[in-house]
């Protein structure tokens, strides 16, 4: 049984941007939503998710580290962290016929969308030029591309547009008030203006935040309440659920209880609701069964293949075997000229 097994032809006219905010959302409104009896909860999630996307699909995108490790940030969930001694070892850009052949094989197998990361603080010029080659190269096999390359001038997002970016993923990691408690070797403002320099390129944002990092419930109401509250709100939101690697800070973080997770995942789909909601990291622990939950719950993409970035992540088989089990069908787009992808 192979992945293509999975696919359906979807033609998109794509929107130009995510819908404004319902709100502003409070984080006392999302908190509760988060109290919420979970099926009660479940079922609004639901609701909105098949007035939203009546297709029900389910989006694959595959994550590809091109250059990996060494990065001078010291946030306390990451192994690429020079800070920290995990393991991994710094190297560098990958070359475009390696990136090329990596795309092509996540293309292959199903995915529709392919992403770079990169383990910088904040890339240089010469850094940009090279990843706009990368962007053009998977460009032209007809895959949405995306980049995570840290913080981004305006000048480099203009670039990055210019070679064919469809997505730049920066996550906000938490709430302001317990970021500080992650990271502090940048700011919070930053991550918002490297957001507010992508937007002002014309390129869509991938914007979501990690749980499980020891932060308490109204961190995570805040959190969402940031995403919310962005003017427009991310058209793809990844929650992240915290793989505790040995060697950074955040190794001994109590295991987030998977219905919570599931109760981010139903809240990020009522209040932003045509986002693509990614189920995203940590669903190697999770069970087929918990992340069944999130897709009822209004999750609509993951990512896919054998890793992410350095960490683990369910392989191909297992995952075309469980979206079949569930009667989910993966989306191969088929994209329009016009506008940006939702």
């Amino acid at each position: 049984m192979g992945a293509n097994d999975l696919q359906q032809t979807v033609t998109l006219h794509r929107p130009t941007k995510a819908a404004a905010p319902q709100g502003p959302w409070t984080v006392e409104a999302i908190q509760a939503l988060l109290d919420k009896p979970l099926m009660d909860l479940l079922f609004e999630a639901q609701t909105v998710h098949r007035q939203h996307f009546p297709e029900g699909d389910i989006e694959l995108a595959t994550l590809l580290s091109v250059k990996t490790g060494g990065c001078p940030e010291n946030c306390g969930y990451c192994p690429q962290s020079a800070e920290f001694d995990t393991g991994v070892k710094a190297q560098k850009l990958m070359e475009v016929d390696e990136v090329v052949r990596a795309a092509q094989a996540a293309k292959d197998a199903g995915a529709t969308r392919f992403c770079m990361g990169a383990a910088w603080r904040a890339p240089k010029d010469r850094d940009v030029e090279k990843v706009a080659v990368l962007v053009e190269a998977v460009k032209g096999l007809g895959l949405q591309t995306c980049a995570t390359l840290g913080m981004l001038e305006p000048h480099h997002a203009h670039q990055l547009k210019a070679a064919g970016l469809d997505y730049y993923n920066h996550n906000l990691d938490t709430a302001p008030e317990y970021y500080t408690d992650v990271v502090d070797t940048r700011t919070y403002q930053d991550r918002l203006d490297t957001l507010a320099h992508v937007r002002s390129a014309g390129i869509s944002v991938c914007c979501g935040g990690i749980v499980g990092m020891g932060e308490q419930p109204v961190h995570r109401a805040g959190l969402i309440a940031q995403l919310a509250n962005l003017d427009p709100y991310p058209e793809s939101v990844p929650i992240n659920s915290l793989v505790r690697v040995p060697g950074t800070p955040l190794a001994d973080s109590e295991p987030v209880d998977p219905f919570d997770f599931v109760r981010m995942i139903a809240v990020a789909r009522i209040t932003m609701p045509t986002a693509r909601v990614r189920l995203s990291a940590g669903r190697q622990q999770m069970g087929d069964a918990v992340q069944a939950l999130c897709f009822m719950a209004g999750a609509n993409s993951i990512f896919y293949g054998d890793k992410l970035l350095v960490t683990g992540n369910p392989d191909v088989e297992a995952d075309t075997v469980l979206l079949r089990k569930l009667g989910l069908n993966a989306r191969r787009v088929q994209e329009q000229p016009e506008g940006c992808a939702a």
